[in-house]
């Protein structure tokens, strides 16, 4: 399957943006997904994730002002970020696994799939 994300650009510190993630291939229900950011120079940080029923789970450092969603009608996976900060800025990857099961969401090495990401840059 390849994932498709989109919705990045360029806001500025306070403001918001949606990512989506589409799947190309297979509905993204069949998935558990996540999001995944990484700054210049720092190593991929988890950000948020949402289970096939619909459960989700964020990262400490967004907290209170990101929503990961599904919209069954068009068959994607939404970020929904506010409160935008400088630090903030990262290529966004979106990344799906498909095998049932328990696991750690916030690890990368727990997807089977990932996205080419989509580059936010929060200007302050």
């Amino acid at each position: 399957v390849q994932l498709q994300a989109s919705g990045g650009g360029l806001v500025q510190a306070g403001g918001s943006l949606r990512l989506s993630c589409a799947a190309e291939g297979r509905t993204v229900s069949s998935y558990f997904m996540g999001w995944f950011r990484q700054a210049p120079g720092k190593e991929r940080e988890y950000v948020a994730a949402v289970s096939w029923t619909g459960g989700t789970y964020y990262a400490d450092s967004v907290k209170g002002r990101t929503t990961i969603s599904r919209d069954n009608a068009k068959d994607t996976v939404n970020l929904q970020m506010h409160s935008l900060k400088p630090e903030d800025t990262a290529v966004y990857y979106c990344a799906a696994r498909f095998s049932r099961g328990q696991f750690d969401p916030s690890t990368p090495e727990g997807y089977d799939y990932w996205g080419q990401g989509t580059q936010v840059t929060v200007s302050s």
